[in-house]
């Protein structure tokens, strides 16, 4: 991945691209040739040396069975947005300004291991409904099902685990422009309805060094 300096991601905007409840892209290299698998995961920092990625597949799905040929890779996506020239307060000084794109992402690489085992699948499906389920004024758990329905989806899944062997992260939050165009981006993206965008923008600029 291309990182300048002023765009890398600190610690913590990895670890809360690690931990945020969202999917992720599983990319593995294998005979068919590359092999793409958008999936939810949880981020299990105490697995391994440095942390792993838990999810699961289709058992269909011939992503499990192909060993990849090499490192995975997962690619973690945070909140992304069209940055207008409209909102620098540089458009009105000199007019030398352009459109861009703001987002946050990580490349995750390791080793990809497989898990063709109820109780594990059953372990992380767990976290993972609890993960979800636990901004929920209701919410649902594995146990409001049936035992049995239960084991019958765990046997229609396989579980996939990234062990983490190294992190290239990036967040491109506006941080190369002067702080009043940085207001106006933080002002614009709010003002359409990009809170998230926002937030980040405004957290990227507190953690610039001065």
């Amino acid at each position: 991945m291309y990182i300048p300096a002023h765009f890398a991601a600190s610690p913590g905007a990895i670890d809360d691209l690690l931990a945020a409840p969202a999917a992720a892209n599983l990319v593995t290299m294998t005979s068919q040739g590359l092999l793409a698998t958008l999936l939810p995961l949880v981020y299990v920092p105490s697995a391994g040396e440095h942390g792993a990625l838990h999810g699961h597949l289709a058992r269909n799905n011939p992503q499990w069975s192909e060993p990849p040929a090499g490192e995975a890779l997962v690619i973690l996506q945070g909140a992304d947005a069209y940055i207008s020239p409209a909102w620098y307060a540089s458009k009105a000084e000199h007019g030398r300004v352009v459109p861009t794109w703001n987002y946050s992402t990580a490349h995750v690489y390791g080793t990809l291991v497989v898990h063709d085992d109820p109780a594990w699948l059953g372990c992380h499906v767990r976290q993972l409904t609890e993960l979800h389920e636990g901004r929920s004024a209701r919410p649902w758990s594995v146990d409001d099902a049936p035992e049995r329905y239960i084991a019958g989806q765990l046997r229609a899944v396989v579980g996939v685990e990234l062990l983490i062997s190294r992190i290239e992260a990036k967040t491109k939050l506006s941080q190369n422009r002067p702080g009043k165009d940085i207001d106006g981006v933080v002002a614009g993206l709010q003002a359409t309805g990009q809170t998230a965008s926002a937030a980040d923008v405004d957290r990227a600029r507190r953690e610039r060094p001065t």
